[in-house]
């Protein structure tokens, strides 16, 4: 069976054969047996999208009753103040759809406990609004966004009263949101330094009163909102596929998943092919910027350091037989052990508008495969490993806590260990940097300039800084094995300072062991090891890193978390950090000091398959 080209709306996808998609992962025998590519008694076609989304919504939507039945006089007060129950009316989106969503895969179609359930929840938000406590909340206009959903589903068994109350409730929160669209559509860009707000929210503000205004029929609703996501779908969205939340030219990697939720939104509801188109770049985007484990690759966040495998917009790439595998592939990495009412809310999101269709495999799930930004970044997938290159010349920065310095220009991921090295991004600590410098006493980290090329049999990522520019040379990987060498050219003055870092992802409550065979438990207690100290490598958690050059490591080293305007506290997002002075020199003959110096780097994870 050869490649199967196919038209979906207008959109041309190439179907890869079967036959292709890598059957050495867990997750690859699972999508194969649950759609018939091979043989398993074990594995039902329920295991696959939609039938998971229902099958975690029923589980949870039972433990929410159960909840409830105990504390039914509680106010949303009283439930959201609960960990992990933030966002409850969000809720109410999953129990509709379980009620009202006809699928071979959803056995509590009509089911009378989940309509209950659907009106309960829906009643809790109502009487919070008659009391004025429901749109003061955070981002309450996310909540209204999955009622007014829940509100078209449950229409005809509402009953006049509970209509009357949901529908006045709903209108009220809505039309809170009409002003800014109005008064922003026509702005020269959505982004932060023009709206005064993330993308993300002015974008899933135009969805909301878009959806109010199909299920409540308001005409003028779907015009401003169609206006703003046509917008979204057409001159806001890069060529990559994102929406850059302050640099149009950078991505903001997590907060794309709620854009393109947004837009995924409008498709639904106009079958604008812009938007299938926009949906299609934002597939490609998505799926080769994941880890095989559903992360993301952080090197491209410049407002997180880390995003959990997200549950958002997955209906989106729905739309797309690759994009089916990509939901599958995220869906099966979702934390399912703990209740999450923001992610129970939007499987049902999920669910209501998903596409069944074929199913190939995503980029993550592929055996090999190399992708570039028009920016200059990149990664590669190679076997278990993928590695990341990025070199993203920023705007400067607002005057915002929110948004992070592009100072990391390396990630490293094996399939076996998770993340080894992280390419996140901080905020006022030079230090994290890969490459920083110190002149006249000020820190600089940031790239000047830089060029990606990636080929065959390598990828270069080459940044200039002030006093230096540096080649970062990773050839193709082998099975067990990933070299970098850090190129040095000098240039001019020598600095007062100027390092390489490597933030190495050690796990509080593992051992390390150094060069020479000193092995340390990882706690909250401090350690500064020296040259001496680590004899040019470290072994950790089934990887060791191997480095030629005089070094530091510090642990635990705490990065800058926006959303506390401060370093994190949690030994569980500390890092170890690994520096190596750059040792530049100068010679008054000349000016640029040309192949300097090489810093040889190795990676190595043994192949348990081929031990004996």
């Amino acid at each position: 069976m050869g490649d199967a080209r196919v038209i979906i709306q207008g959109v041309e996808e190439t179907l890869p054969d079967r036959r292709t998609f890598l059957k050495q992962s867990a997750l690859a025998a699972t999508l194969l047996s649950t759609r018939g590519w091979s043989a398993s008694p074990n594995l039902h076609i329920d295991d696959a999208l939609p039938g998971e989304y229902f099958r975690r919504m029923a589980k949870w939507c039972a433990f929410l009753q159960a909840s409830l039945d105990k504390n039914p006089t509680a106010s949303l007060s009283d439930l959201e103040a609960q960990k992990g129950w933030y966002h409850f009316p969000y809720t109410v989106l999953s129990a509709a759809v379980l009620y009202a969503k006809q699928h071979r895969t959803n056995p509590h179609f009509h089911d009378a406990r989940t309509l209950r359930l659907a009106l309960q929840i829906g009643d809790i938000a109502a009487k919070a609004d008659r009391q004025g406590t429901f749109s003061p909340r955070l981002d309450s206009y996310r909540d209204t966004y999955m009622w007014v959903e829940a509100y078209a589903l449950l229409r005809p068994q509402l009953g006049e009263e509970r209509n009357r109350q949901w529908r006045a409730s709903l209108e009220r929160n809505i039309e809170l949101l009409v002003p800014e669209l109005v008064a922003w559509v026509d702005i020269p860009a959505y982004t932060e330094n023009f709206i005064g707000t993330s993308p993300n929210h002015f974008a899933w503000w135009a969805a909301t009163v878009l959806v109010g205004g199909v299920h409540l029929e308001k005409k003028d609703w779907i015009d401003i909102a169609g206006r703003v996501l046509k917008r979204f779908a057409t001159t806001e969205q890069n060529p990559d596929g994102y929406w850059g939340e302050h640099n149009p030219n950078g991505p903001t990697g997590g907060y794309n998943y709620l854009t393109t939720l947004a837009v995924g939104v409008y498709w639904e509801h106009t079958k604008d092919p812009a938007a299938l188109r926009a949906l299609r770049r934002a597939t490609d985007f998505h799926g080769h910027l994941t880890y095989p484990d559903g992360n993301l690759v952080e090197l491209f966040n410049d407002r997180n350091r880390y995003w959990h495998v997200s549950p958002w917009g997955q209906f989106a790439f729905s739309n797309f037989s690759d994009g089916r595998g990509y939901a599958e592939l995220l869906t099966h990495n979702l934390d399912d052990e703990t209740v999450d009412l923001d992610t129970l809310g939007l499987l049902g999101q999920n669910a209501l508008y998903y596409h069944d269709g074929p199913v190939v495999a995503p980029p993550p799930a592929e055996p090999a495969y190399f992708y570039r930004l028009h920016a200059e970044g990149g990664v590669r997938k190679q076997g278990p490993w993928v590695t990341g290159l990025a070199g993203i010349v920023d705007t400067p920065l607002p005057r915002s806590q929110w948004f992070l310095d592009r100072q990391a220009d390396l990630s490293l991921f094996h399939a076996k260990t998770g993340l080894i090295i992280s390419g996140a991004h901080s905020k006022h600590q030079p230090e994290l940097a890969t490459f920083s410098e110190k002149l006249n006493g000020e820190w600089f980290m940031k790239p000047k300039g830089s060029r990606l090329v990636q080929s065959p049999s390598q990828d270069v990522l080459a940044v200039a800084h002030n006093t230096f520019s540096a080649e970062i040379v990773i050839p193709t990987p082998s099975k067990e094995q990933v070299n970098i060498d850090i190129r040095l050219d000098g240039r001019g003055p020598v600095p007062e300072e100027a390092w390489l870092a490597l933030q190495l992802m050690l796990k509080p409550g593992a051992v390390l062991q150094t060069g020479t065979g000193r092995r340390l438990v990882l706690s909250g207690d401090r350690i500064e090891l020296k040259t001496g100290d680590l004899a040019g490598s470290i072994t950790h958690n089934g990887w060791t890193l191997t480095f030629d050059n005089d070094a530091t490591l510090q642990w635990p080293v705490y990065p800058y978390n926006p959303y506390r305007n401060g370093n994190e506290t949690k030994l569980d997002y500390a890092i170890g950090l690994l520096r190596m002075p750059l040792h530049l020199k100068t010679d008054p003959q000349k000016w640029l000091q040309l192949n300097e110096r090489i810093i040889h780097l190795g990676v190595r994870v043994p192949d348990s398959s081929s031990s004996s």
